[in-house]
């Protein structure tokens, strides 16, 4: 288990690093910045000069591969970050200098136990693309199929684990301190980091989300996944089609290719509402880089490393929440944030309606180049906090990628209103998912599977109070405490402590910088 020395010692290297990009500043001036982690902010950047603008994405970049992760999720956070913070994360570029060829080699031979000549008959040593955690290349089976493969950079597992241990130490501390940092849940945003970043580190799993999501998207016209090689796939390495498109964000290729745009944007959006509505499952990372275009205008999506997954309840929630703010009927989107129990109970119905109309009303019946959206976002997350709405974990990647979306959709048709495209989608989801019919169905599958459940309910009941008789039962036993829980109690951290080691390392790396040894 890792020392709290070193996650603090990890820390203060990293704040340095903020620092000398001028990204401490908005976490030292912030009004609900706990004192304690303003004073480590203060020890953090001793002896650093800092520039007047910040560069956020630069200063992630810096940190390393679980950084730029952890400035992805933050980039749909305004409400931790503010909003300018957000806007430059979004610029955050997954791009790190490849490592060299033999590296790669080696991984893929090891762990598939076989020379690389007797998997591929060619393969480019350059790679086409090298992001954070993998390096994408451009081969030919031994069967002659064009193919693509993604190979994880060596160590690059030991690495994030490390790093997302002190992520984690960091928030449960920040967590405890209560107020506006328990509210945020710190915790959770890193929980989630940390799930979507170990489905990435493994390329198995992100071949079967791949399969997966072509299952759910096989009736949908004009999208489309690439056929995985799974005899050439396993957990450091994954082989799929090669796609010979072009990126969506290459306008020149699409007036080529001879793409109706505003129908390609159009087909976008309602391909992420099927995903996320239909299904349930869709994919969280459509960026540019990782959509293409066929010459038949057909979208090929790539990188299934980060997944999004929403029950069938709270797909209901999310289709009358769109429903409700597209036709203004404010009243029931704020009573589905109550049932779904997404605002405290001792708030107002109709105070909580009356907040969503201020900021839906502007939106509603203007195209997207005629709106803010950071100045959308930043109205809906004034209203979580006044009206004490917890972050909700699992809806933070449909966050994220409903932002991506609109930015693709944007790029592509400038006019486009993405409120009356997703209103025939939803209505008509609404109408077979809600409706009259559907709810008849619902219930008698309801009241069929409580039928079915309670032989094995009686079961149970008759194990947990058997017939009395036999052996007398046993008296209540005394508690003892166990000799290592006393060891764990006396043995509990406290503050002072951790702010002396914090002391103690600022001053170690304010010399050292003195002296020159640290850039």
């Amino acid at each position: 288990m890792t020392q709290p020395a070193t996650h603090i010692a990890r820390l203060l290297k990293w704040g340095r690093i903020l620092a000398r990009h001028g990204a401490l500043r908005i976490i030292e001036e912030g009004r609900n910045t706990p004192p304690q982690v303003r004073r480590l902010c203060r020890i953090a950047r001793i002896g650093t000069i800092q520039p007047k603008e910040p560069d956020y994405a630069g200063a992630f970049e810096a940190i390393g591969p679980a950084a730029i992760k952890l400035g992805q999720t933050l980039a749909t956070r305004p409400d931790i970050v503010g909003e300018e913070a957000a806007r430059n994360l979004l610029a955050l570029q997954d791009r790190l200098p490849p490592v060299p060829f033999e590296g790669i080699r080696r991984e893929i031979e090891i762990s598939f136990d076989r020379p690389l000549e007797q998997l591929y008959s060619q393969f480019d040593t350059e790679p086409v693309g090298s992001a954070s955690i993998a390096q994408v290349y451009r081969a030919t089976t031994i069967e002659g199929r064009q193919v693509a493969v993604k190979v994880l950079r060596p160590g690059i597992r030991e690495r994030f684990s490390a790093d997302v241990e002190t992520y984690e130490w960091a928030a449960a501390h920040l967590e405890a301190l209560g107020g506006e940092a328990s509210r945020l849940r710190p915790r959770a945003v890193i929980a989630n980091l940390k799930r979507w970043t170990l489905r990435e580190l493994d390329l198995r799993r992100e071949a079967a989300s791949a399969s997966e999501l072509a299952d759910s998207m096989r009736g949908h016209e004009g999208y489309r996944v690439p056929d995985i090689d799974w005899d050439r796939t396993n957990g450091r390495v994954m082989t799929l089609e090669w796609v010979a498109g072009t990126k969506i964000s290459d306008m020149g290729r699409l007036e080529d290719f001879g793409v109706d745009r505003p129908v390609l944007a159009r087909r976008l959006v309602l391909a992420f509402l099927t995903q996320a509505i239909s299904a349930g499952y869709f994919h969280a990372d459509m960026h540019q880089g990782n959509l293409f275009v066929e010459p038949d205008g057909t979208i090929v999506a790539i990188d299934f490393g980060i997944m999004g997954r929403i029950n069938r309840r709270a797909r209901q929630w999310l289709a009358e929440i769109l429903y409700g703010l597209t036709t203004g009927d404010y009243r029931r989107v704020a009573e589905i944030h109550f049932e779904a129990q997404y605002v405290p109970s001792y708030h107002s119905v109709e105070e909580f309606a009356t907040a969503l109309r201020a900021v839906g009303e502007p939106m509603r019946g203007k195209p997207v180049s005629e709106l803010s959206v950071g100045q959308m976002l930043d109205g809906l997350f004034a209203i979580t906090r006044d009206f004490d709405m917890q972050t909700q974990p699992h809806l933070l990647l449909l966050q994220k990628t409903m932002v991506m979306v609109e930015g693709l959709a944007t790029a592509l048709d400038p006019q486009i209103n993405m409120w009356d495209v997703a209103a025939p989608f939803v209505r008509s989801w609404i109408r077979d998912e809600l409706g009259p019919e559907a709810a008849i169905a619902d219930r008698v599958r309801e009241d069929v599977a409580t039928l079915m459940r309670l032989p094995d309910l009686v079961r149970r009941i008759e194990d947990r109070f058997p017939p009395k008789g036999g052996a007398p039962e046993q008296a209540p036993l005394p508690h003892v405490e166990l000799i290592w829980d006393r060891k764990r109690r006396r043995r509990r951290p406290h503050w002072p402590g951790y702010v002396l080691a914090a002391a103690a390392g600022a001053l170690g790396a304010w010399g050292a910088a003195a002296m020159g040894w640290i850039g």
